[in-house]
């Protein structure tokens, strides 16, 4: 959510329209590995998990420093950049930095799957399902943030640099949360 406010504030809606279609993809793909069982195979796989939960926070550090460090200026009358694939590549990143995401659907899936009728088809539905609840909500943050702009554009470096010292906590707290 912080990534889509920051890109709706810096770089308008479009950007952070961009942003959350990364996240989802992310989403979309530890949806799969859970479906597919590699999401277990991940769970039974400490040391794997654990890199994975090291690289995850040390990218979400490394994105809050870059943030806490040289927040991005704002000018509210410019138009957005148009074609800027950085933003998804940024959502998509940060979502699978998250090592937490194939646990919770790993954890969450077996729960709504009746395993006596077509496996493969409710999976689908499920994951199609839960980018259909998230999608609005990341839109709305991103409207909101591109709404904003004009009006508090000038503060969006104390903005980014508040962001970024939460992208900076969520690292350390996911790092501290190893073993």
């Amino acid at each position: 959510m912080l990534l889509v406010v920051s890109q709706g504030i810096r770089r308008g809606f479009r950007s952070s329209t961009r942003g959350a279609a990364g996240i989802l993809t992310g989403n979309a793909i530890y949806f799969a590995l859970s479906a597919a069982g590699l999401g277990a195979l991940l769970l039974a796989s400490k040391r794997v998990f654990d890199i994975l939960q090291i690289a995850g926070a040390a990218y979400l550090a490394l994105l809050g420093l870059k943030m806490l460090i040289k927040p991005s200026r704002v000018e509210p009358h410019v138009p957005e950049e148009v074609g800027h694939a950085g933003s998804f590549v940024q959502g998509l990143v940060t979502q699978l930095a998250n090592p937490k995401a194939i646990v919770f659907f790993t954890a969450l899936l077996p729960q709504f799957v009746d395993p006596t009728r077509a496996v493969a088809m409710q999976f689908v539905v499920l994951g199609v399902i839960s980018i259909l609840v998230e999608l609005p909500v990341l839109l709305l943050y991103g409207f909101a943030a591109d709404r904003g702009r004009a009006r508090y554009g000038k503060h969006a470096p104390l903005f980014e640099r508040l962001a970024g010292a939460c992208l900076i906590a969520a690292g350390a707290k996911l790092a501290a949360m190893r073993g």
